[in-house]
């Protein structure tokens, strides 16, 4: 770890030396200069003519805004952003937003989870889904992107929000636009990326498709140390050697088509695709003897109308269907316990989505929007044990118990806002949506208040206030009456059917200094917060893992962004983040718990231009997190850094990238518990990433997108 902070601070302070040498270098002709008012420019070709000829040695040139402030959203000019780096998808301009992190696999705006949707269009996707789609879509499709630190009621989502503005096509005669991407990686084990994107359009009529394929073999190890009590006071120690070896293909597809009818006049339709395969193989050597292996493939089919008239109408339906079989033989041996079966399993999932939607622009500066989403879906999922040598069913053991259920869930949502413009200083948005969530264990309603204030004092100052509101419901699979086997047997994940939605309550401020300097503060209340947490049983030698609802979760947190540039060499940006964080259970097993911890994170971007002609980039990106927790884990500091080479050519139609990912292997935390009667460390194995990827773009590609499928609450 102190290879990471050693070479963080060394950037940190090679990007601040040649800050200050520039500053040294401007200031060394400052009596050379003369200031020009803005007032003092006359737009006569006299005094431009004079203007021209008496140029100082040095020019104090303007730097155009990258975000501005529109009815309680910050809206960034992406593109311009990351022109000068080396991104060549959306999932990495994304985190080229200030404000925006990577951590523990997902992205956090302003120290919480962040929904991304596409063109204004609802979706929620798990961290390894939304990286997926992201990553599968061009840079260059992106228009702009609004930033929602609290997003209104109209746009379907509660909590953060980003939504990334596409590229729509111009109209004009026949065209054929694509892009051609190839991706090789090595992570211990070797990886492939393919994909293809094309767009056609002509007048009034647009149709695109996108094709990506990847393939991976993976590699992993994990050593486990346990000291285990059981209810009669004795102690048993577990030391475990876990070695996972596996492949699998990803396939994802989608084609749409789009009617322009008139202006803002639309009509779009649109299927989406995706097939996957998986197969792996686990041993596990020490106390206990085990393997292990499994395989298993993922189907989705997805259809969706949208409707968008010229009067503030808003119309869909979308259909999905998800069909997930997998299954798993295991063989272990531990003490006197013995494990020998094959199961089999499937998450199948139905799903309809209707929703109406109206927006009105009246007259002294204010907005009225209303609307109704109506969602329903049926889980029809299993789980059966079998004899691996006989194949007889193993459903008359208390101890492998079969899991059938058909579960129905309906959701209604209503909503109202409004907004208000008070001049050019001030901005008010507000909603007010009553959710009412059905299942066969809950039937409720729910009140979600939304406020955002929008104040501008002064040019280039923005102050943002915002109140939100959010719920956050469990994944599917994890509401089963159903147990797993992890970890050679003596894991088990356990489902829980009485699992409770969150409720989520935030209070943020946030200021912008210069359309650049970012400033924020929050504070955040989660009631019925539920997470994950690993459980060493009292009765048995077995380790749990089970979704439990705590009290609540509480967070306050601080957030400053600086970028700052010299010249075209470098440009650079420092995100510093702290933050005091409070869990409290009282009925967490038979050990409750309350406990709190102060952290800290820093992160800092740094992209030199080594040559513009030929292009050549290099970007060196540090990360450090400090201990933190979660339930009763004990999460330790970690880090990493990463090294890009970025190469355009063929008037960069063309581009090469080579990069090395977590350079020093320090990225992947070893989380533990020390807590009462709980002892566990689990030491996951880390690797560094290295690969090159080209991509090659014909026929001045001109992409849009369409809206991912909702996978985030399948397996």
């Amino acid at each position: 770890m102190k290879r990471i902070y050693l070479l963080f601070i060394a950037c940190f302070l090679c990007g601040s030396t040649l800050l200050a040498q520039e500053s040294n270098g401007v200031s060394a002709n400052a009596g050379d200069t003369r200031t020009l008012s803005a007032d003092s420019l006359v737009t006569t070709d006299a005094c431009l003519d004079s203007l021209y000829r008496t140029l100082p040695e040095v020019m104090i040139t303007g730097e155009r805004p990258l975000v501005k402030a529109v009815q309680g959203k910050l809206v960034y000019d992406l593109p311009r952003l990351v022109q000068n780096l080396p991104v060549d998808n959306a999932y990495e301009a994304v985190k080229e937003l200030p404000g925006v992190i990577e951590t523990n696999g997902g992205l956090q705006l302003a120290g919480r989870s962040v929904t991304v949707i596409l063109d204004g269009k609802v979706t929620t996707l798990t961290s390894g889904q939304l990286e997926q789609l992201l990553r599968s879509i061009p840079v260059g499709r992106i228009e702009q992107a609004e930033v929602m630190y609290n997003a209104p009621a109209r746009y379907q989502v509660r909590g953060a929000l980003i939504n990334i503005i596409l590229k729509q096509s111009a109209g004009g005669s026949a065209s054929w636009q694509g892009e051609l991407y190839a991706k090789y990686r090595q992570k211990h084990r070797e990886g492939f990326e393919e994909r293809v994107g094309l767009l056609y359009h002509k007048n009034k009529f647009s149709a695109d498709f996108l094709y990506s394929h990847t393939y991976s073999r993976g590699y992993s190890t994990t050593g486990k140390e346990a000291l285990h009590t059981l209810s009669d006071g004795s102690l048993h120690p577990l030391t475990t050697d876990e070695v996972s070896r596996g492949r699998s293909h990803i396939h994802n597809f989608r084609i749409g088509a789009d009617y322009d009818i008139a202006k803002e006049h639309r009509l779009s339709l649109v299927y989406n695709g995706a097939y996957s395969t998986y197969h792996n193989r686990m041993t596990v050597a020490g106390t206990q003897l085990s393997s292990t292996r499994s395989h298993g493939t993922d189907r989705l089919h997805n259809g969706r109308l949208d409707y968008r008239t010229p009067f503030g109408l808003k119309a869909g339906a979308e259909l999905t269907y998800y069909r997930s079989p997998s299954g798993q033989l295991l063989h272990s041996r531990m003490q006197e316990q013995a494990l020998d079966f094959y199961t089999e399993d499937c998450q199948r999932i139905n799903r309809w989505k209707l929703f109406l939607a109206q927006e009105h622009a009246l007259k002294r500066g204010w907005g009225l929007n209303y609307g109704a989403v109506y969602t329903t879906g049926i889980d029809h999922s299993h789980q059966y044990y079998y004899d691996p040598e006989t194949g007889e069913s193993l459903s008359a053991s208390d101890a492998l118990p079969d899991m059938s259920s058909r579960r129905r869930e309906q959701t209604w949502n209503l909503y109202a806002g409004f907004s208000k413009s008070f001049g050019n200083r001030f901005t008010l948005d507000a909603s007010l949506a009553a959710e009412h969530y059905k299942t066969s264990v809950w039937n409720r309603w729910d009140w979600y208040p939304n406020i955002n204030l929008n104040c501008m004092p002064a040019p280039g100052h923005i102050l943002q206030l915002s109140l939100s509101s959010d719920k956050e419901y469990p994944a599917y699979w994890a509401v089963q009456d159903a147990v797993s086997y992890i970890g050679g047997g003596y894991s088990e994940v356990h489902g829980n059917p009485l699992l409770k939605p969150a409720q989520d309550y935030q209070l943020q401020m946030t200021y912008i200094l210069k359309g650049k300097y970012i400033f924020s503060a929050w504070l955040n209340h989660a009631k019925d917060y539920s997470v994950q947490t690993l459980y060493q049983s009292s009765e048995h030698l077995v380790e749990i893992y089970k979704e439990l609802n705590f009290d609540y979760q509480q967070k306050a947190g601080i957030q400053a962004s600086v970028p700052f540039n010299i010249k075209h060499r470098l440009n650079s940006r420092l995100t510093l983040i702290g933050l005091w964080h409070r869990e409290k259970d009282s009925d967490f097993w038979d050990i409750p718990f309350d406990r709190k911890q102060c952290y800290g994170i820093v992160q800092m971007n740094n992209t030199f231009t080594l040559s513009t002609r030929p292009d050549w980039k290099l970007t060196l990106t540090g990360f450090v997190h400090s201990k933190a927790i979660q339930g009763i884990y004990d999460l330790p500091a970690s880090g990493y850094v990463n090294i890009a080479l970025r190469y355009g050519f063929a008037r960069n139609k063309s581009i090469l990238h080579l990069y090395c990912n977590d350079l020093f292997e320090t990225g992947q935390i070893s989380p533990r518990i020390r807590f009462r009667t709980q002892h566990v460390t689990n030491r996951y194995s880390c690797f560094r990433e290295f690969g090159v990827s080209f991509t090659y773009k014909f026929g001045g590609y001109k992409e849009k997108e369409r809206e991912e499928v909702d996978r985030s609450r399948f397996k």
